[in-house]
């Protein structure tokens, strides 16, 4: 039987049963004590199960959250499609739906505007969250132990334009919460731009975003205002349907926690 097979056995039984110790899971399952030990072992690594207070072994956060997410990113395209559609022919470019996905975020819908050069990425297609308008909206608003993941890792030049620099990107990102919205200034294909807003879920976190992208500049000020009034009430509408019911733009991950203490 393969490990993976035996991790949905065990998880499938603490689900039914609650918290168990080793021997009683190495019963039911007719496993290997040493096996089940070792294979609890790693999903604790993972978040996946804990032990709790007799000192059994029961299921984690982990798991909700990814079905937190999954059920959010499903829902996603049903919720934000009309929103598309309707910006898309106002603005005459394309609108792209995202979803976090671990350290990155990947485009789960779109809606084509007229105008002719456009960041079309497919439906599916994976980007790193450090550049791009969703990517960086996202990214501004997680909490700070993600972003630092995030700013740790390398980080590849697109343009000459793609922000690398750690510093530069933090200073970046802190204007984007200050604003409650990205710009994307040709980070990631040259005369291509973009502006974004994120999405969250009933928690305040950020699970994804919508942005606007096409061959117009775009520059933070009155100019691009309109076109951000359009993503606000689209992504507002979305996260309240997510469950979201706190202020609009959101606060980033650590200050909502800072907030609810305080009160």
């Amino acid at each position: 039987m393969s490990s993976i097979k035996r991790a949905i056995q065990v998880l499938d039984l603490l689900a039914r049963k609650g918290g168990l110790g080793v021997r009683a899971v190495a019963q039911q399952l007719a496993l290997p004590v040493g096996s089940v030990h070792r294979l609890l072992i790693d999903l604790a690594d993972e978040g996946v199960v804990e032990r709790n207070a007799e000192g059994g072994w029961q299921l984690s956060y982990r798991l909700l959250a990814i079905t937190d997410l999954q059920l959010d990113g499903v829902a996603f395209p049903r919720l934000a499609r009309p929103f598309c559609e309707s910006i898309a022919e106002k603005t005459r470019e394309t609108v792209n739906v995202n979803v976090l996905s671990g350290e990155g975020c990947v485009c789960i819908d779109k809606v084509r505007g007229n105008e002719g050069m456009q960041l079309d990425w497919r439906i599916g297609s994976r980007g790193p969250l450090y550049c791009g308008g969703s990517a960086k909206a996202i990214l501004a608003f997680l909490g700070e132990a993600d972003q630092q993941r995030v700013l740790e890792q390398p980080m590849t030049t697109f343009t000459r334009y793609t922000i690398t620099d750690p510093a530069e990107l933090r200073a970046e990102l802190a204007r984007i919460r200050k604003r409650g919205y990205s710009i994307d200034n040709q980070e990631v294909v040259v005369g291509v731009f973009c502006v974004g807003v994120p999405i969250v879920d009933r928690l305040g976190r950020p699970v994804g975003a919508m942005s606007i992208s096409g061959p117009a500049p775009k520059a933070p000020g009155a100019a691009i205002q309109p076109q951000v009034d359009l993503l606000n009430e689209a992504a507002g509408t979305v996260s309240k349907r997510l469950g979201y019911g706190g202020q609009w733009p959101p606060q980033q991950a650590g200050e909502r926690a800072l907030a609810t203490s305080t009160t």
